[in-house]
């Protein structure tokens, strides 16, 4: 019986043991638990700052997208508007030469010169 008794007694102690590792590693376990979810609380908060900015971003963005067509039509309308006078100033200029041919013209056939017509 003192044999069974020394056996138990074994036994037993290593089933304290065992209970000892256990119970360690459950702390280790948690201690990695708590760490991670103070990460986690981080990471969410960090994510809801830069969605935050995100979003300030894009607003920002679309006023400028839209200030940005805003110039390119008025760049767009402007430039048709100034080809409009280059080719009136053009057509004015044409005119204005045959005008003046005509008037030369005519002056020749009436007689006048050139010294004539710049009087003094």
């Amino acid at each position: 019986m003192a044999q069974q008794g020394a056996a138990l007694q074994n036994y037993n102690t290593e089933l304290v043991k065992c209970f000892e590792e256990l119970c360690s590693k459950r702390d280790e376990l948690n201690m990695q638990i708590v760490k991670q979810e103070r990460e986690k609380v981080k990471l969410q908060n960090d994510i809801r700052l830069l969605t935050e900015k995100l979003c300030v971003v894009n607003e920002s963005l679309a006023c400028k997208l839209a200030a940005r067509n805003d110039f390119n039509r008025t760049i767009t309308e402007t430039e048709a508007a100034y080809m409009k006078i280059l080719e009136s100033s053009q057509t004015l200029l044409n005119v204005l030469k045959k005008e003046a041919g005509n008037l030369r013209k005519s002056a020749d056939q009436r007689g006048y010169s050139k010294m004539t017509l710049h009087r003094e």
